[in-house]
């Protein structure tokens, strides 16, 4: 599977972390959208206007399915989707009277050329994926590995701190303090589980930073607050690694802030992935529920 990721605003899963969303091209400014996923196939586009057809699925909530001309919220790739493409898709819908549309964050699920070739390499996990041994900076300043948790469920996630948005990367790193604490309520849960924070942002993210970051969360700057739950940043050349398999789609924005995904993933004992989470919605008792099943049901 190839795909590529089209960073360009916000949209409710797929998160530009910015102070407020981006008006869509030709809209009025201030909009709020709502987002509905699209699956479907492309017919034709038209790269004057900006538009693609797409014959698609029904989009639940929103529309039977049909064909029909959307709109893209990034004009500039028309030139990538080709007839016969299959693409998965936000609808962004303004919630203003107009109705706007716009389709964002297109990933081509099966190409009608296969000459085509993205700029980024995007690996989704799947169960039984064996994970890369990356290494990274945790907030003591300390070289840590994924490999070295080999004997443990791992869940690893995606964040920077500087993100203002608070349902994003504030909100799953308030869902792994949810999991620190049950999991320190569990008998002998704590031996065989650990927790890792991934920072994306290693200009600005030092040890000194995520250590501070971490500590709003955790609760504690003592000296053991961080033996099961690590904040840590890889350097460039692993970032970029670290982003392709964990599905991490990234963009540095001009205003200093980052448009990215999330990504939070579960890996079992034996380094192999057992259950990948994408985006926000997923809870606090399904991770956990997935973890203690990894464990054996403890």
């Amino acid at each position: 599977m190839r795909r590529f990721f089209v960073a360009f605003g916000i949209a409710m899963m797929l998160v530009g972390c910015h102070s407020g969303l981006k008006s869509a091209p030709g809209a009025s400014g201030g909009k709020n959208f709502k987002t509905y996923k699209l699956r479907g196939k492309v017919v034709r586009t038209d790269s004057a206007k900006g538009e693609v057809t797409v014959d698609h699925e029904a989009i639940p909530g929103f529309m039977e399915a049909m064909t029909m001309p959307y709109q893209l919220k990034d004009a500039s790739i028309t030139s990538e989707l080709h007839p016969g493409d299959v693409i998965t898709a936000d609808v962004l819908v303004s919630q203003d009277p107009d109705a706007d549309v716009f389709l964002d964050h297109i990933v081509v699920v099966a190409q009608s050329k296969p000459d085509y070739v993205p700029a980024v390499q995007y690996h989704v996990p799947t169960a039984g994926d064996a994970v890369p041994d990356f290494k990274l900076k945790n907030q003591d300043g300390h070289t840590i590995r994924l490999g070295q948790f080999k004997g443990q469920a791992l869940l690893v996630t995606f964040i920077y701190t500087r993100c203002p948005l608070p349902n994003f990367c504030p909100r799953v790193t308030r869902n792994f303090a949810e999991i620190e604490k049950e999991l320190a309520a569990t008998p002998g849960a704590l031996a065989k589980t650990h927790l890792i924070c991934v920072s994306f942002d290693p200009e600005n993210d030092t040890p000194e930073r995520l250590r501070a970051y971490g500590a709003t969360y955790i609760g504690s700057d003592a000296k053991t607050a961080f033996a099961h739950w690590d904040f840590a940043v890889p350097d460039k050349a692993v970032l970029g690694e670290m982003a392709k398999f964990f599905d991490v789609g990234l963009t540095n924005e001009s205003d200093g802030t980052i448009t990215h995904t999330l990504s939070t993933t579960l890996i079992g004992p034996d380094g192999k992935v057992v259950k990948f989470y994408p985006g926000n919605e997923w809870t606090v008792e399904q991770v956990l529920g997935d973890v203690r099943q990894t464990l054996g049901g403890k």
